[in-house]
């Protein structure tokens, strides 16, 4: 049985709702398409964890980015994923990375984290919030003050194996205040790592809330996904200018095409390319 699930759960006697995730096939592919420091690889994990979390907030099909960027030695961090629980991510960095440096180290002065939600039918939003805490849980934090203005408690783990995250959030329209939430999140802060990457979702709500009502949900499988094809790298070919094209034909004889989140790559020779720039510029049928 795959341990990459996430698990909801809902306290019978407080208006609080739970979500908890455990990650380990689906982050070790997403680490296997490069050679990423150690700090990076337990970012990655953590955020990672925490994307799937905030996928499991949203109450819309569609998909959801959460992006780190700035201008420290770490220029972007980024998951991508969807309602269905298949993520994907890469980060780009320069130089060595300090093995206990925090959020701000890593970023820079300007770091920030963008949170995009794109709903199948609807409108797209957009939140902002600065990385100027020491975690990205508190960074997550302020971001659900800010834009949901849900009391909400984010613990995230990662140790370059295996990823996980526990979040509490009390139900929209409970108020701002809530002594059951204040209850439960002491009790929860309890959670060692160990217990997320080790025990079952049962177990780890059992030795977290022993004496509360919790009832929890079947769980729902994460998994890796790239969305990357030949197909869509030929229509990123279609937006080059032809004459640009021509001439790496004529240095290389071929067009290559890497995808950055599973380094997947697709390669175009000119019968390929000949056939793209055909079908650009067929004209389009009458109706």
């Amino acid at each position: 049985m795959s341990k990459d699930n996430l698990h909801r759960y809902l306290f019978e006697n407080a208006d609080v709702r739970g979500e908890l995730v455990q990650l380990e096939k689906s982050y070790q592919e997403i680490l296997s398409a490069h050679k990423y420091p150690v700090r990076l690889q337990h970012l990655l994990g953590e955020l990672m964890a925490a994307t799937s979390l905030l996928t499991a907030t949203l109450k819309f099909d569609g998909d959801i980015g959460v992006q780190l960027q700035g201008d420290g030695a770490v220029s972007l961090a980024v998951i991508n994923g969807n309602n269905l629980q298949q993520l994907r991510g890469v980060a780009r960095w320069n130089g060595d990375l300090q093995q206990d440096a925090d959020l701000q180290q890593l970023f820079g002065d300007k770091g920030h984290m963008v949170i995009t939600l794109t709903p199948t039918d609807g409108e797209r939003y957009q939140g902002v919030v600065a990385l100027d805490k020491s975690s990205l849980a508190a960074c997550l934090e302020e971001y659900f003050a800010q834009s949901e203005q849900l009391p909400t408690s984010i613990n995230l783990f990662a140790n370059g194996q295996q990823a996980a995250g526990i979040l509490l959030q009390v139900l929209p329209s409970k108020g701002d205040h809530n002594v059951e939430f204040e209850h439960l999140e002491q009790l929860t802060a309890t959670v060692k790592a160990e217990e997320l990457f080790d025990l079952e979702a049962e177990e780890i709500l059992h030795r977290l809330y022993h004496q509360e009502e919790v009832r929890l949900f079947d769980p729902i499988q994460v998994t890796f996904s790239c969305t990357c094809s030949k197909e869509r790298s030929a229509q990123a070919i279609r937006t080059v200018a032809k004459a640009e094209i021509d001439a790496i034909m004529a240095e290389l004889g071929k067009v290559d095409m890497g995808c950055e989140y599973c380094n997947t790559n697709y390669s175009f020779d000119s019968i390929d390319i000949q056939a793209i720039f055909s079908d650009a510029q067929a004209p389009a049928a009458k109706q």
